[in-house]
C-alpha cells in the first residue's frame, strides 16, 4: 500500500509540475488580468486577433483601431504557434468574441522554440481553427508576414520560402473550409519576397505604415463576417 501511495504521490507532483511549465511556457498569466476584467464588466468584444509580436505591436502602435472597432489584441512577443494553442482556450475561446483572427508561424520559422515542422505548425493552426469553429467563433486566417531573414536567428536560411510554403497550406486549408484568409504576405513583400523596407524598419515588424495596410484588409475581411452573426 505504501508504494501505491507514494505512486499516485509521484503523478500528482509530475501532473502539477508539467501543468506549471506549460502555463509558463503558454505565459498565460500575460492577458490573465486583462481577461477576468473583461469579463467581469460584461462587455461583449466582436473579434480577438491572437498572434505574436506583431499582433501584441499592432494595438501598442494603434489602440484607437482595436478600441473603436470593438477588437481586442492577444499577441504576445516571441511566441510560436504552440504557445498560443496551450493559451486559445483562455485568452480566445472565454471571451466569446464573434471572430477570431488568427496570425501564426513567423516565430515557428525563426525556430523560436526548436526545430522548425512545417505540418506541426500547420497542425496546430488548424488546431485553433477547429477549436474556434467549435465554439460557435468565426475563424478568420492570415499568412505570415513577409520574411527575407530575422535579425536575431541569421542562421534560417531561406525565411522567404519556407513562409511562402506554410502560407500555401493556410491558404489551402482556408479554401476548403470556408474560413476567410488575409493574405498580408501579398500586400506588403518586396520582388525577393521579404518585406518592403518602408513597412517595416528590421524587416520583420511592421511600422505605421505597414500595420495601415493591414487594417485596411482586416477590416474588410471582418466586416465581411460579421455580417453572418
Amino acid at each position: 500500500m505504501r508504494h501505491v501511495f507514494f505512486f499516485f504521490i509521484t503523478i500528482l507532483f509530475c501532473t502539477q509540475l508539467t501543468a506549471q511549465k506549460a502555463d509558463e511556457f503558454a505565459n498565460l498569466k500575460r492577458y490573465a488580468t486583462d481577461n477576468e476584467s473583461l469579463l467581469s464588466s460584461g462587455k461583449k468584444v466582436d473579434v480577438v486577433f491572437i498572434g505574436n509580436s506583431i499582433t501584441e505591436a499592432w494595438v501598442k502602435h494603434d489602440a484607437a483601431f482595436f478600441s473603436s472597432n470593438n477588437y481586442v489584441g492577444r499577441g504576445i512577443s516571441g511566441q510560436t504557434s504552440s504557445q498560443m494553442l496551450l493559451r486559445f482556450q483562455q485568452d480566445v475561446v472565454a471571451l466569446k468574441p464573434k471572430v477570431v483572427v488568427i496570425n501564426a508561424g513567423t516565430n515557428d520559422i525563426a525556430l523560436n522554440a526548436g526545430n522548425y515542422d512545417q505540418h506541426f505548425t500547420f497542425n496546430n493552426i488548424k488546431s485553433m481553427a477547429a477549436i474556434a469553429k467549435s465554439n460557435g467563433i468565426i475563424v478568420i486566417l492570415t499568412s505570415v508576414l513577409p520574411a527575407g531573414s530575422f535579425p536575431w536567428r541569421p542562421e534560417v536560411k531561406n525565411a522567404s520560402a519556407q513562409v511562402d510554403e506554410l502560407n500555401g497550406l493556410v491558404k489551402k486549408y482556408a479554401i476548403e473550409k470556408g474560413f476567410s484568409y488575409i493574405d498580408y504576405n501579398l500586400l506588403m513583400r518586396n520582388e525577393k519576397g521579404g518585406m518592403k523596407t518602408v513597412l517595416a524598419d528590421d524587416g520583420i515588424h511592421p511600422n505605421k505604415e505597414g500595420y495601415k495596410i493591414m487594417e485596411e484588409v482586416a477590416l474588410k475581411a471582418i466586416s465581411k463576417n460579421l455580417k453572418k452573426k
